[in-house]
């Protein structure tokens, strides 16, 4: 069980619930289930690795927090050179995966996942800036673009707006989270910005993420193969998802303590948009579309 909690599995699920709707997308409709499943099999393969590497990197920080103590490399089921092999041979295996199963700009496309997750992010931003996870969040949003090439073998309009709905998601969904756990970021010295500023510096950027993001989603209206199903969806997921957040920058406000603005309830939400919001882009095609 210590190598599987290494991959970080909840994680890998959101990532896929993010691919096989960009490819239904990218197909108008289902593509041949042998790709699907091989895109799925690289997909983790890839997060896992990265994943992987992530632990190995953080495991001196990891110590330090309550929320991360638990994790196979603390509790020493797993060895270091053991996690960092690991970690290696999964993200090779991935990208020749691609290569080999689907098709070779899907697997430079992985490559850069991985990197960007690994090198960028974890060993370039994470311990440095307060806008750790804003670009971060690149890494977490390459699964659209993998999945749009892994179908047609290039990049229009479309999977670039998904990448920038994700990419503008992850900030309102993390900072939450580091609100939450301020105390654990604080303890291990790193500066997510909800363990830096004040509860109602961050709902403030929250809101502003929020806005931003809602009309990329918008944006896909026009300019992506969408239909009826995807616009209200759009509309009346967007609408929800402000609401929610500007609650959060109420609550902040009001708050005596960062512990009262119970800002895991944006957390969760925000999970359940953006699941809901994939369910409609996987669904839109099989609708027929008054435009």
């Amino acid at each position: 069980m210590g190598f599987v909690g290494l991959l970080k599995p909840r994680i890998i699920e959101l990532l896929l619930v993010t691919t096989v709707p960009t490819m239904i997308l990218a197909a108008g409709g289902f593509p041949p289930v042998g790709l699907v499943l091989a895109t799925l099999v690289g997909g983790t393969l890839a997060a896992g690795g990265a994943h992987t590497l992530n632990s190995y990197l953080d495991r001196d920080i990891d110590r330090l927090m309550h929320r991360t103590s638990s994790r196979p490399l603390v509790t020493g089921v797993v060895r270091p050179r053991e996690a960092l092999w690991f970690g290696v041979a999964l993200s090779v295996v991935s990208v020749l995966w691609f290569a080999v199963l689907v098709n070779t700009f899907a697997a430079l496309l992985t490559a850069a996942a991985v990197l960007l997750y690994v090198v960028f992010y974890t060993i370039g931003l994470k311990r440095r800036t307060r806008q750790n996870i804003v670009w971060g969040g690149a890494a977490g949003a390459m699964p659209v673009l993998i999945g749009w090439a892994a179908v047609t073998e290039s990049l229009t309009w479309a999977p670039w707006l998904l990448f920038l709905v994700i990419f503008l998601w992850t900030p309102p969904h993390y900072w939450p989270l580091s609100m939450k756990y301020r105390r654990d970021y604080e303890a291990a010295g790193v500066p997510m910005l909800g363990a830096v500023e004040e509860p109602t510096v961050v709902a403030r950027q929250v809101v502003r993420y929020s806005w931003a993001m809602v009309a990329a989603t918008l944006l896909l209206v026009p300019l992506g193969p969408t239909g009826v199903v995807y616009a209200v969806a759009a509309v009346v997921l967007g609408a929800w998802f402000l609401v929610e957040a500007y609650a959060l920058q109420a609550r902040a406000r009001r708050a005596e303590r960062a512990d009262e603005v119970r800002a895991m309830r944006l957390f969760h939400a925000s999970i359940t948009y953006l699941t809901l919001l994939f369910v409609a882009i996987a669904v839109d095609p099989f609708v027929p579309s008054p435009w």
